[in-house]
């Protein structure tokens, strides 16, 4: 007889632990989706918020002259855009005022920046920085 109530008892307990996983689950608050870790700033952002910041500081009287070596010669850049966060585009002009645009890896690129006065009756030029319109999500 001691074997029957053993058998009745530990089913009894398999039942119970079995409707309390079940109803657990049903309770239970549900899972949060793992929140977004904050993007690692690329190289390329990390250069533009440099140029802007720059250029936030400068009196009426300053400009900021961005330059890119090309290895032959020098561009003085008028605006850089960010195809994506491996790539910048500088566009600018050459020694000889040519429109001149170059193509660098945003890793690799070594720009030179400087704060000069303008004449009294020039108008500073400022350096555009277009960055791209962020993707929707999908």
């Amino acid at each position: 007889m001691a074997f029957g109530n053993l058998g009745k008892v530990i089913a009894g307990q398999a039942i119970e632990a079995t409707k309390k996983n079940v109803m657990d689950a049903i309770t239970a608050e549900p899972q949060k989706p793992p929140e977004k870790a904050a993007a690692p700033e690329t190289v390329g952002g990390l250069i533009l918020a440099q140029i802007h910041g720059m250029q936030r500081a400068l009196k009426e009287d300053q400009e900021l002259i961005v330059q890119y070596y090309t290895g032959v010669e020098m561009l003085r850049v008028h605006e850089v855009f960010v195809p994506s966060v491996q790539v910048l585009v500088l566009a600018g002009v050459d020694s000889n005022q040519n429109v001149t645009r170059a193509i660098v890896p945003a890793d690799s690129v070594k720009l030179i920046c400087k704060i000069v006065k303008v004449a009294p009756d020039a108008r500073p030029i400022r350096v555009n920085v277009l960055s791209p319109r962020p993707k929707p999500e999908a």
